[in-house]
């Protein structure tokens, strides 16, 4: 089921948009918003980014026609809302929310707008792990100029497996590639053609692979023998950037990290920490199984003080930062404004949302 198609313009008259960001009110941006849409009412309100903007007077929600935010507020504060303009690439937060079942109500992502920054995390992270850089740093701050035994070892004619050819997984791709790096992909659903291997959402220009040209050899489906199979293709890098669904949960466990040790994989989850589970990846770190994990999200999240995966070894681990960049801002505005134009004029709407797949 794909998110409904809404209104059609011409024009805004009559709209109401509610801006829900985690920072300060961007009054360039609204005056831009109000150039571009005279008969379009904005609103602005900054909350936590850990929690939905609910504690806010009921004239703020007053006659809300358009909402663009992270987190879900509730639906009778909202009755007239016709279209959701999620900042997240995903919508699990959402799932939940009587707004999300409507059938009524549009829903478009933020794909595409975090993709060059936790790719780069990523690849930053198989950087650091791979040249030794932590082993280094830790020298240097001890004053030590101590030779490290362990070579570095390059990228070229390596392996990436990136499960999720979503926007971020296209530019982890391309950074890949760019290292010499041979890449497969595995989609939940199958794309065997190459006008299925395209995705049209937003995209920063000159990143990602919108044609679906990188990968190599394509795997795809949900079921755990599928998943396995596309574990076995001797990977070296595994990124993990596909949506939290039932199917997904727990997509590496005990029996998939005994695959990937034939390879000693290196993990980088960039998605959801419900994606591995953290059990058998603290056996497969103390075990030696992978090479290592980069972990921005983790199970539980945020990971209690002392909690063990903290001190296991091989890991890196930030608390679900990858996708800040300084020019987060100006690519969300893009997206919303974009969809606001398309809005008026009745077109078709960019990054527009599958409530059956969630993403």
């Amino acid at each position: 089921m794909g998110s409904a198609a809404p209104a059609t313009g011409p024009g805004l008259k009559g709209e109401v948009l509610l801006i829900a960001f985690p920072g300060p009110h961007n009054e360039e941006w609204v005056t831009e918003l109000k150039a571009a849409h005279p008969d379009l009412e904005v609103r602005w309100v900054t909350h936590s980014i850990a929690s939905p903007p609910t504690s806010f007077p009921p004239e703020i929600y007053a006659d809300v026609t358009l909402l663009a935010g992270f987190w879900p507020i509730p639906a009778a504060a909202v009755p007239k809302l016709r279209y959701v303009q999620l900042f997240s690439a995903g919508a699990d937060r959402w799932i939940d929310s009587d707004l999300y079942k409507n059938p009524k109500i549009t829903f478009c992502t933020a794909n595409g707008a975090h993709a060059p920054q936790i790719a780069e995390w990523v690849i930053g992270n198989w950087l650091m792990a791979t040249h030794h850089f932590l082993p280094w740093a830790a020298a240097q701050k001890e004053a030590k100029g101590t030779r490290i035994t362990n070579f570095a070892s390059d990228s070229p004619g390596l392996r990436m497996g990136i499960l999720g050819y979503g926007a971020i997984g296209r530019h982890a791709a391309r950074l890949g590639q760019a290292l010499g790096m041979e890449v497969y992909a595995h989609t939940r659903s199958e794309k065997a053609t190459p006008e299925s291997r395209k995705d049209d959402s937003y995209c920063v220009a000159g990143t990602g692979d919108p044609d679906g040209l990188i990968p190599t050899k394509w795997f795809h489906g949900s079921s755990k023998a599928a998943v396995n199979d596309f574990l076995s293709q001797d990977i070296d890098l595994l990124v993990l950037s596909l949506p939290l669904t039932k199917e997904s949960h727990h997509i590496l466990s005990a029996e998939q990290f005994e695959i990937l040790s034939k390879k000693k994989t290196f993990v980088a989850n960039i998605a959801r920490g419900q994606h591995i589970d953290t059990d058998a990846l603290l056996v497969a770190l103390r075990e030696g199984k992978i090479r290592g994990a980069a972990l921005d999200v983790t199970d539980p999240e945020p990971l209690p003080e002392g909690h063990e995966l903290f001190t296991a070894p091989n890991v890196f681990i930030t608390p679900h930062i990858s996708w800040q960049s300084a020019h987060l801002g100006d690519r969300l505005q893009k997206i919303v404004s974009t969809n606001l134009e398309k809005l008026g004029k009745g077109e078709a709407l960019i990054n527009l949302m599958n409530r059956e797949h969630h993403y």
